[in-house]
This record gives structure tokens, C-alpha cells and sequence, in this order.
């Protein structure tokens, strides 16, 4: 079986660490996919959806997770993830989500200044990123 190590790390806590058969994640030009013995590089991680087919006890499972921005260091055979946040469709809250979606939504109607605008697309992207995680791959957790 090829595989590599898959390491996945959040500002707060060891996330995941084992064998991976494949990786596809959020970046800058789109999902970017990653299989064993890829070539060395970084990557930037955008808030997006993180999906992994991981190999465990001799067996495959497909693995969605939520992830913010970050970044993808991949060195032989082995792959760093380092994002601010990541969450399995089971840790979202869904009305938390609708609620930040909406206070969002608000803050970007406002005039504000650069900052105070991009904060705001930010939580925005993150809030719909969530719910989307939430609402279509609840069966599915790394």
C-alpha cells in the first residue's frame, strides 16, 4: 500500500497523526490533491474542506474535516498541516454557524473600514464553510 504520514495540527490541539493514502485541501488554486511520494513543497491552506482517505488497521475510511487558513509543508513522504482551526462535522454547531453566518453577513453591509471588512469576509467564508461540512458530511469525521 502507499502511503504517507499525514500530520495535522491546529493552532490548539494534535489534530490527527497517521497513514494517509491520499489528501486533497483547500488552497490558494483550487483543491490541490497529494498522494504518497509526492514531490517536496508548500502550500497556503485556504478555509475550505480537508478530505483524506486514511489507512488504519488494514483498513481504508474517508476522512471530511472543516479547516481554516494554514499552510501544507510536504517533505518526503510525510505532510504537515498547520491550520488556525479544524473541526469534524460532528463538533459544529450548526446554530452557532447560522449565527456567526448572519453577524457576518450584518457587519458586511456596514461601511467599515479595510480591516473591519476583510474580518468580516473572513468569518463569513469561515461560518459557510461550516455549515456546508456540517450539513453534507456528518457520517464522515476524521
Amino acid at each position: 500500500m502507499n502511503t504517507f504520514t499525514l500530520s495535522v495540527l491546529a493552532a490548539d490541539r494534535p489534530f490527527y497523526e497517521g497513514e494517509c493514502l491520499s489528501l486533497v485541501i483547500p488552497t490558494t488554486l483550487g483543491q490541490y490533491g497529494i498522494l504518497a511520494h509526492h514531490l517536496n513543497m508548500i502550500a497556503a491552506v485556504t478555509p475550505g474542506i480537508l478530505t483524506a482517505r486514511l489507512w488504519e488497521n488494514g483498513r481504508e475510511r474517508t476522512a471530511i474535516a472543516a479547516v481554516t487558513a494554514g499552510i501544507a509543508k510536504i517533505e518526503n513522504n510525510k505532510v504537515l498541516i498547520l491550520v488556525d482551526s479544524i473541526e469534524k462535522p460532528e463538533e459544529i454547531d450548526s446554530r452557532r454557524a447560522e449565527r456567526e453566518l448572519k453577524a457576518a453577513q450584518k457587519a458586511l453591509k456596514k461601511q467599515a473600514s479595510h480591516i473591519e471588512h476583510s474580518l468580516a469576509e473572513a468569518k463569513l467564508l469561515r461560518a459557510i464553510n461550516r455549515l456546508k461540512v456540517k450539513t453534507n458530511y456528518t457520517d464522515k469525521d476524521l
